[in-house]
């Protein structure tokens, strides 16, 4: 009987421990929503863990016009350079420099809610911004210049959902804002951003992003703008490693600073206005 009651006690406590050891356990953030900072020409809610450098090639061909400039290969490219640190591992902050414009860009991502495996936390929050300098010669922005006429901000919230192993997606508003514009133009821009992956191998993803520019007569400053920035539409493969990620895409936006597509953007997908483009990523741990 003593026996027994010992066995009883032994097996209470035992048990008692491997429940208290799974109430503690940790649900953990999901695996590798995304597999760069970068999707076509959109951020995403990925940062590599504290101490990581990142370097973005980010490259832009011509207009996919004819054979004679082979599709857009022959004609005057955009290219982007960039350097990112991941400061914390929410906190990344980085330098680009864009041929087009000449610009140099200072950006920021802080990681602001991990999706978890158990939906403890259903969905991954991140802020993005960043402040571009036009680079160009004084005497492109005309009478009264200042060289805070040179300036540009882009502000958005990404909102991502790992749905399976394969599927991913991400939702995110934006705020952009150039300091001086063309006569007619307007100042200010909101808009909305869609885009995912869906893998179909270990390492390979079909990639998408969606730009839409809202046109929102509340904050217009003209009545009739001098322009109304078209959507860019962008589709592409994606092929990555543990250390880098190799993206090929067609899109409709040239620019590769984000707030000049939203701006800017006068190229239609469906009626010509396509790019080849390509990005590369290459992490580095410290």
């Amino acid at each position: 009987m003593k026996k027994f009651i010992l066995f009883i006690l032994i097996t209470l406590m035992s048990t008692g421990a491997i429940l208290a050891q799974e109430e503690k356990k940790e649900d953990k953030p999901v695996r590798a929503p995304f597999e760069s900072g970068i999707l076509i020409d959109s951020r995403t809610v990925f940062n590599p863990v504290k101490k990581t450098l990142e370097f973005n090639i980010q490259h832009r061909f011509a207009q996919i016009e004819d054979f004679n400039n082979l599709y857009g290969i022959y004609g005057a490219s955009n290219i982007r350079l960039a350097l990112n640190y991941s400061v914390m591992d929410k906190l990344m902050i980085g330098f680009g420099t864009t041929k087009d414009q000449k610009l140099q860009d200072f950006q920021l991502k802080y990681v602001i809610l991990e999706q978890t495996r158990e939906n403890t936390i259903p969905v991954g929050l991140a802020f993005y911004g960043n402040m571009a300098i036009d680079g160009r010669n004084e005497d492109v922005f005309g009478l009264n210049y200042e060289f805070t006429n040179r300036f540009s901000y882009f502000a958005q919230l990404i909102i991502s959902r790992k749905i399976s192993y394969a599927l991913s997606l991400q939702l995110a508003p934006s705020f952009s804002h150039v300091n001086a514009v063309l006569p007619g133009y307007e100042h200010d821009k909101i808009g909305i951003s869609f885009n995912g992956r869906l893998r179909v191998s270990p390492q390979s993803s079909i990639i998408f992003n969606y730009d839409q520019p809202l046109e929102i007569e509340a904050i217009y400053e003209n009545k009739e703008p001098a322009l109304k920035p078209k959507a860019n539409v962008a589709l592409g493969w994606e092929i990555s490693t543990s250390t880098h990620a190799f993206q090929i895409f067609i899109s409709s936006a040239r620019a590769l600073v984000p707030q000049y597509n939203m701006m800017y953007n006068t190229n239609d997908f469906f009626d010509g206005g396509i790019f080849f483009g390509f990005n590369i990523t290459r992490l580095w741990s410290f």
